[in-house]
């Protein structure tokens, strides 16, 4: 594979000490133009697959407002998506209906177990998410790890169907910073989610391989359609689902660019802080 444009090591140190100044400043305007400038242009990479540069970063609300970032992709047939989800020990949430709306409402306010609760729609395409998929956490449907999924009608990798989506964890439900209706509230660290997510289904052999991709790019105190902020790395993982869901043990992984290495330790350091 010819190497990626990031990976020249001239260009990648300078990215890298810039990235650095940027950071160590902690001013605000240094943030926004490693966030806004130098992120977009020097460290994007798509080498592992070209097609999901086109594609949507965020999806949206009913009002086209941006909601979650897409930060997960998956690879595989329909029925190889849900087993897999199956096997992880997640279970696909119910559609939203007036009756299970009811069920939610009562397993929030009576603290009652919905494995299967419904998750609010958002849009990608101009259409509701696909599938949607939870594992719920403590004793209602007020705190549970989730993610929705969208099926990319013109993109196949390896003449497989694609998937992407956000996974987010909600740690409330409450009313909307941004209007009068109930919502979910997630935890702002949605990378811990993504990769919470990836975990599972590792540990469940239900990835092949495994690489990652340029996702909304990095963000810093951003926020969905309902106001709750979010920080990213900006990274989207894209996981290769074992061809009928027969076991894999150890996913192969793609190596990254050297600047997204050194972006990432950067990152992390940042985050902790």
């Amino acid at each position: 594979m010819q190497r990626a444009s990031s990976d020249n090591w001239g260009r990648d140190i300078v990215i890298a000490i810039a990235i650095t100044i940027g950071v160590a400043s902690g001013a605000a305007a240094a943030i926004e133009f490693m966030t806004h400038v130098v992120g977009p242009r020097l460290l994007t990479h798509y080498d592992a697959f070209p097609a999901l540069a086109s594609t949507p970063k965020r999806a949206t609300n009913a009002r086209g407002a941006p909601a979650d970032p897409l930060n997960i992709a998956l690879v595989g047939m329909e029925s190889e998506v849900r087993e897999a989800f199956r096997r992880a020990g997640w279970s696909e949430a119910d559609p939203v209906t007036r009756g299970t709306s009811v069920k939610i409402a009562e397993s929030v306010l009576l603290r009652r177990p919905d494995s299967t609760a419904p998750v609010s729609p958002l849009y990608l395409y101009d259409r509701m998410q696909d599938l949607a998929f939870e594992r719920e956490v403590g004793r209602s449907a007020s705190r549970r790890h989730h993610v929705r999924l969208w099926q990319l009608g013109n993109v196949q990798y390896q003449q497989r169907p694609v998937w992407i989506g956000g996974a987010t964890f909600d740690m409330s439900a409450g009313m909307s910073h941004r209007g009068l209706h109930p919502t979910h509230h997630i935890a702002p660290d949605v990378d811990e989610e993504r990769d919470t997510l990836v975990a599972d289904l590792v540990r469940a052999k239900q990835v092949a391989a495994m690489f990652r991709v340029t996702g909304v790019g990095m963000r810093v105190d951003a926020h969905n359609a309902e106001g709750d902020r979010f920080d990213t790395d900006g990274e989207a993982r894209v996981l290769v689902l074992s061809p009928a869901n027969v076991p894999h043990v150890a996913p192969s992984e793609a190596p990254l660019p050297f600047a997204v290495r050194i972006k990432d330790d950067i990152w992390g350091w940042f985050h902790r802080r």
